[in-house]
């Protein structure tokens, strides 16, 4: 059972705030903006030559901040499990979007598997399958951000260090990077497959 309802939470956030970052419950623009730029950072520099599938894809700002920033993929691929967040996802990209819901189904092959935030109103034992799924359907890694730290909340899920190594071990993760250094409460992790 989920940790809270995602149709109520996001459809609820939607009819208040609109298309924007708080539309998908982020704090603000600004702090999307930061993580956006975190997974950015720790994706190749040569990005237009590998796909990236966006886990949690919402209205497919990720996608837009990286055309906006002259990042673009060869190819994206943007996965939700919301009708709603498909529907304004593939109009706002013109790419390919999938309804799925992540933790259960096959998922398309991609280069690199990208996740921002859509993991923090879930369960642990669904974090992991959510993981474990992005990361057997890349070809070359995953690169997620989850709230971080020992906080037990009743909506908000939070990952310690110690949780997410053990992910790492669990899967045969060849290297892990961990940055934890922009943002209170939070962590970017890649898991990549071979160590480059």
């Amino acid at each position: 059972m989920p940790r809270v309802d995602s149709q109520k939470f996001y459809s609820s956030a939607i009819d208040k705030y609109g298309i924007t970052a708080k539309g998908v419950n982020w704090h603000s623009k600004e702090s999307q903006k930061i993580r956006f730029d975190i997974i950015l950072e720790m994706l190749p520099d040569e990005l237009n030559s590998y796909s990236i599938a966006d886990a949690g894809c919402g209205f497919g700002d990720l996608y837009l901040y990286m055309t906006k920033r002259k990042r673009a993929p060869k190819e994206y691929i943007g996965i939700d499990s919301l009708a709603d967040m498909y529907s304004i996802a593939s109009e706002r990209t013109g790419c390919e979007i999938i309804i799925a819901d992540i933790c259960k189904e096959k998922l398309p092959a991609a280069d690199y598997y990208v996740c921002s935030g859509a993991m923090n109103v879930l369960e642990e034992f669904e974090t992991h399958l959510f993981v474990q799924n992005c990361f057997n359907a890349s070809r070359v890694g995953f690169i997620f951000n989850v709230l971080h730290g020992e906080r037990k909340s009743e909506t908000y899920n939070y990952l310690t260090t110690s949780q997410i190594e053990q992910m790492a071990a669990h899967l045969g993760v060849q290297k892990v990077v961990l940055r934890d250094d922009y943002m209170q409460e939070d962590i970017t992790v890649l898991f990549l497959k071979e160590s480059i």
